[in-house]
């Protein structure tokens, strides 16, 4: 029952505030009659009634009301000067006439709602003080009369309901203004993250296709070569491709289990490679024909998941690099240096070719570059620092110190 009252009257409520003008025709006849009823109510027994004169200044306070959203100010001087005039058409009998000022009571609580603080409370203090003050001059005695007194208090809280309702909208805005705001930020940090995951899938797809697709290839063309001079050699060959391919698509089917929503079956729960499986990725490349020196120094320890599949990528990209691009016969040279704050990678090669260059659209420097930013550190890519044929990769991954 409550809630279709209230659906009742909110249609009304939502179709004057679309029409403003007919809410504003619809106050000021309401005032006028609220202004005639209590003026021909209020004038006692035996009184004379109301003069032609006082209803047609209650008509135009009434009519300029209609104006008060576009001329709030210029209607409260309006309606001051007609309530002036009508308290001064008061009868020889001392009847005060002060309900005129109903309109003026609107016309102030409308400027106080629509005017900045300080501004509407000076123009509520001279006009409270100058109307009351000019009505109780001019109006028939005592100037202490009830209906006087009534106009003080009524102007006073016109002013202070103006300004209450001036601070709601204020609060509401504002509330309204930040949730706009929590809802942009939300969705730009939900666009952030998946940019991110994206590329960070990008990357590891990249990363597991350049690398085992590299060895697949090699193998499959020393396959192709000694086919009929050594099938012995063929079949081993071919055997490092089926490995290879195995270990690409299990790599892939991990990733790609990745995008998988919660609850989906078959999840990927194999650990990220790290350099805990560095034998690996090396032997891989050594039955590949490129031959890999690896030296390690430092302290021994786990790493932080993030860094040690990081170290691991930054490692398979650079080593697949110098397969595919230093040329035949080049050597490579594995460094894992770790320090109590960084971990240093060092990948150098003896080749001709242009190691660490990408192929034509291949994103395998920026995938590197991309991780190694990702943590904070740094990496640097270029000829060798001796001046010696071949490449050089230098990552430096910051590791968390620990007080000891």
């Amino acid at each position: 029952m409550t809630s279709l009252a209230v659906s009742g009257l909110d249609r009304p409520q939502r179709w004057l505030r679309s029409h403003p003008v007919v809410a504003d025709v619809l106050l000021a006849a309401g005032v006028l009659a609220t202004t005639m009823i209590s003026t021909v109510l209020g004038r006692g027994a035996g009184k004379s009634p109301p003069g032609h004169g006082y209803v047609v200044l209650a008509v135009l306070a009434g009519a300029a009301l209609v104006a008060r959203r576009r001329a709030p100010r210029l209607v409260l001087a309006v309606t001051s000067a007609l309530s002036v005039a009508g308290a001064a058409t008061a009868t020889a009998d001392g009847v005060p006439r002060t309900q005129i000022a109903a309109s003026a009571v609107v016309a102030l609580y409308t400027v106080a709602s629509r005017t900045e603080r300080s501004t509407a409370w000076r123009i509520a203090a001279v006009t409270v003080t100058a109307l009351t003050a000019t009505v109780m001059l001019i109006g028939p005695p005592p100037w202490y009369a009830q209906e006087n007194v009534g106009l003080f208090a009524w102007m006073g809280m016109a002013a202070a309901a103006g300004d209450a309702v001036r601070s709601r909208r204020a609060y509401i805005t504002a509330i309204e203004e930040r949730a706009l705001r929590a809802e942009r930020s939300r969705e730009e940090e939900a666009l952030r993250r998946v940019a991110e995951e994206r590329m960070r899938i990008a990357r590891e797809l990249h990363d597991v296709v350049a690398h085992h697709i590299a060895l697949v290839n090699v193998q499959a063309g020393v396959a192709s070569h000694v086919m009929d001079s050594r099938p012995d050699r063929a079949k081993e060959a071919l055997a490092h491709v089926r490995e290879a391919s195995r270990s690409a698509l299990g790599e892939l089917r991990a990733t790609v289990g990745l995008l998988r929503q919660y609850g989906d079956p078959e999840a990927p729960t194999q650990p990220a490679p790290g350099l805990a499986v560095l034998d690996g990725l090396v032997d891989g490349f050594v039955r590949a024909g490129l031959p890999v020196d690896v030296a390690l120094s430092g302290p021994a320890g786990p790493l932080p998941a993030a860094v040690d599949l990081t170290a691991y990528r930054v490692l398979q990209e650079a080593l697949t690099n110098v397969r595919k691009h230093a040329g035949p016969g080049a050597r490579a040279e594995l460094t894992i240096r770790r320090a109590h704050d960084a971990l240093v990678l060092t990948v150098l090669d003896d080749g001709t070719g242009t190691a660490g260059d990408s192929p034509p659209g291949g994103h395998g420097l920026i995938g590197m570059r991309e991780r190694v930013a990702a943590l904070g550190g740094t990496i640097e890519t270029g000829p060798r620092a001796d001046g010696s044929p071949g490449y050089r990769v230098r990552a430096r991954l910051p590791l968390p110190t620990l007080t000891p």
